[in-house]
């Protein structure tokens, strides 16, 4: 198998993104969620429209990972307001990193937290926060063996489903 390849998006990426996230997040989600939920909040997340916004977002950086040309997974970083629990100096958000089920175990999600970490660390940030749900323990194992540690938690608002994301950060110098 190929190593994965990361690139910057643009918002020429806007329809990529719109069904790679809708496609990944479903394939995560969807089985310990209302269908209600998961269309709410796919038509409000994944539309190109909203893919475009955030793809235009100067503060928003958007990393893709394809394998032979194919985009497997994406990540996206932003900077902004942090909730309270996130103590650490000048932080960027990790707000999505997405897998495709058919690419879990190929390095996709490993290449994209190293650049994500690069990215973070280039725009000048000395610290990498994000939330992920308390029901996904796959991935709050591979943030945990990224070096990220539990800080506190925030709800998650999945259609009309309060869900509880552990808050988890790191050091980008360690």
């Amino acid at each position: 198998m190929a190593n994965p390849v990361i690139r910057r998006a643009t918002v020429a990426d806007a329809s990529l993104i719109s069904e790679l996230g809708a496609r990944t997040f479903t394939e995560t989600f969807a089985p310990d969620n209302s269908p209600a939920n998961m269309t709410a909040y796919l038509a409000a997340s994944f539309n190109p429209r909203q893919q475009i916004a955030e793809l235009s977002d100067p503060s928003a950086v958007f990393l893709i990972a394809e394998i032979l040309g194919s985009a497997n997974g994406y990540a996206m970083l932003r900077a902004g307001p942090v909730p309270e629990a996130i103590t650490g100096e000048n932080p960027i958000e990790l707000v999505r990193l997405y897998v495709s089920q058919d690419a879990i175990g190929t390095g996709v999600g490993a290449a994209l937290i190293m650049d994500c970490l690069s990215e973070s660390r280039r725009l000048g940030h000395k610290t990498i926060w994000l939330g992920v749900w308390e029901r996904n323990h796959r991935a709050q194992v591979f943030y945990r063996k990224w070096g990220f540690a539990e800080v506190g938690t925030h709800v998650f608002e999945l259609g009309e489903d309060r869900q509880t994301d552990l808050l988890m950060q790191r050091s980008l110098f360690h």
